[in-house]
């Protein structure tokens, strides 16, 4: 049984992956056994290119643009693994980062996913450590003012020195033991994309702890597509919908 799996989701993100394998062999230890499965949503060429200088990297090709949770539920069936890392393409490494959350959750029983500091392009700390979503969050999120409640949200009053208990991690550089990944079914796959990471955590919260890792660092070059475009802002409203039908409609 290896150590470690790995799933990246590839849609038009190839030299994001490029770079982001490149540091994931440069800086896991050889004593971390591992495979790393590239799922290709994008009917890309360039993914066995970048795979072929690795003898532990395997590129899985999906029917199409199947969406984020989807895919990485192609690797569920032959994970051979005691932890899995559901990682996103805009990821690097710039340290092990692997190897803190393995030996964290190796004494921590009770933890099944672990989330570690993720940093932005200037090394600060991101907001993606959260209070599961309500409606009136998510609506807060995109305006001014509010920001009692938006600190509240993101967990601002946490000591970010120590491990904590985290409700909903965003799912960029999540690490899950494998065994109960697989007991869960993996991701929700009647979302296509964003709220799939919300709805994983709550699933997992059933069962074990999910924690916030500061032993580790990886950086998020991340783009907020929602944000910028109509395309995905309607495709991030749907999920709203979805997630909220199924957890219930919390307006606070």
């Amino acid at each position: 049984m290896l150590d470690l799996t790995i799933s990246i989701v590839n849609y038009h993100n190839e030299e994001d992956i490029r770079t982001m394998v490149a540091t994931i062999e440069q800086y896991t230890p050889r004593e971390i056994t591992k495979k790393i499965y590239l799922i290709d949503n994008g009917d890309s060429t360039a993914l066995t290119e970048i795979a072929k200088p690795y003898g532990d990297v395997t590129v899985i090709k999906s029917s199409g643009n199947i969406g984020f949770g989807r895919g990485h539920n192609q690797v569920l069936a032959q994970l051979d693994s005691r932890y899995h890392a559901i990682v996103n393409p805009d990821i690097v490494l710039t340290e092990d980062a692997f190897t803190p959350l393995i030996q964290y959750m190796d004494t921590h029983p009770l933890t099944g996913m672990t989330i570690p500091r993720i940093l932005d392009d200037e090394g600060k700390l991101m907001s993606v450590y959260r209070k599961d979503p309500t409606v009136g969050d998510m609506i807060l999120r995109r305006l001014p003012g509010m920001k009692k409640r938006k600190a509240a949200h993101t967990l601002q009053d946490e000591d970010y020195t120590k491990p904590f208990e985290v409700p909903f991690a965003q799912g960029s550089f999540l690490v899950v033991r494998t065994k109960l990944y697989r007991e869960i079914g993996g991701f929700d796959e009647r979302y296509f994309l964003y709220m799939e990471d919300a709805d994983l955590c709550r699933t997992i919260r059933a069962k074990a702890k999910i924690e916030y890792v500061p032993y580790a660092s990886v950086i998020h070059h991340w783009e907020q597509a929602s944000g910028k475009s109509i395309k995905f802002l309607r495709i991030h409203l749907h999920s709203m919908r979805q997630y909220f039908q199924k957890w219930g409609w919390r307006l606070l």
